[in-house]
């Protein structure tokens, strides 16, 4: 197993040109694997040897160490690669991970800040000292460009370009973008760039996140790094360095931006991504719909709807026969007499706000 392990990460590499973060990922999928298979006796069976129902225990247990459903999806994932890399090379004559299913994931709306509170959390930082120098621009380039904190270590003083207020940006599958910078991430920079530690040799890949040793900070750097001034300010602790990229697109639609615009500005592979923030943004419709719908807000007391729709509809006359075939001055004088004290007291109803004569309709309206 260790063999055809090493085997299928260098043909990620190689054939496939995975990225770093992606091999890595595999290789901890596969390493849990085989933790899991050789947990009770020591021995890790060959890729051959393994059933479905070995998989299907290794879920199990997945869950019941409470991973994510997203993580148990993405181990699933895994394994169908690592099996069906197998069958083609002849170290497995089936793939046992192809019967088991994803679970059904949990539709979560993403957590994310308000503007006040992301004031409040971009503030946090002294400007005072180099560190905190550091720490707000490290935040300000994450919400102002809505980048993920592994495309944030990631970047060299040769993908800024301050002038332009443009990053280039290495995302997901080696993708890459240019994301815009706000003028406040910009002076940020700057600022930061003055006095960070200056490298001996100047180089086109020196980082632009830098620790106390002068080595590029780590993922688990930044977090740590948030987690510090979340307790400062008293912000929500589920908060997460991903957390300011999903405000920025929540912002973002909040403020009038197409959904196109907002898809490809934090790199969304999908459009069925960025929907999601559709659902999280809310005040915007709001405002939208009490702006444009004409039954939005009651009619004021006083305004008549001009047109064919002025009155409320008279109730149908009953259907009279004449005996005689004609009908007389009288009954004519009397039938006017009758209708127009009618149209008279729903005239006054209407003005008043008080039910018509013939009452409220009620039940089917008979």
């Amino acid at each position: 197993m260790q063999s055809a392990t090493a085997r299928f990460l260098r043909y990620l590499q190689v054939e496939r040109n995975a990225s770093d973060l992606t091999i890595k990922s595999y290789r901890e999928d596969l390493t849990a694997l085989m933790e899991y298979l050789g947990g009770t006796t020591g021995v890790v069976p060959r890729p051959s040897e393994i059933t479905p129902l070995d998989l299907r225990q290794y879920v199990s247990a997945l869950h019941q160490a409470g991973y994510a459903k997203s993580s148990v999806a993405r181990h699933l994932a895994t394994c169908r690669s690592f099996f069906r890399f197998a069958q083609r090379e002849g170290l497995s004559q089936q793939n046992p991970a192809k019967p088991l299913r994803n679970p059904r994931p949990d539709r979560k709306l993403p957590h994310f800040l308000t503007t006040d509170e992301i004031a409040r959390l971009l503030q946090a930082p002294p400007a005072d000292h180099p560190l905190g120098l550091r720490d707000r621009a490290l935040l300000e380039t994450t919400y102002s460009a809505g980048l993920r904190v592994s495309e944030l270590v990631a970047i060299n003083d040769d993908d800024l370009d301050l002038e332009g207020g443009l990053v280039r940006v290495r995302g997901k599958g080696r993708r890459e973008r240019l994301a815009p910078l706000g003028r406040w991430a910009v002076r940020a920079i700057v600022r930061w760039m003055g006095v960070r530690p200056v490298p001996r040799r100047p180089r086109a890949d020196h980082p632009l996140s830098l620790n106390k040793c002068g080595n590029r900070l780590t993922t688990r750097s930044v977090a740590r790094m948030l987690e510090k001034y979340l307790k400062q300010t008293g912000l929500d602790r589920r908060t997460s360095p991903h957390t300011l990229r999903h405000s920025f697109a929540t912002h973002l639609l909040d403020r009038g931006a197409d959904i196109r615009s907002v898809q490809e500005l934090p790199g969304h592979k999908s459009l069925i991504t960025t929907q999601i923030y559709t659902h999280v943004s809310t005040a915007g419709l709001r405002e939208a719909y009490d702006r444009a719908h004409p039954r939005a807000h009651p009619q004021p007391q006083g305004r008549h709807i001009q047109g064919r729709l002025a009155r409320r509809p008279f109730p149908a006359q009953p259907f009279r026969h004449s005996v005689t075939g004609s009908t007389s001055s009288a009954t004519t004088g009397n039938e006017d007499e009758r209708r127009n004290s009618s149209r008279a007291a729903v005239d006054s109803a209407e003005e008043t706000g008080g039910p018509a004569p013939w009452g409220d309709c009620q039940g089917d309206g008979r």
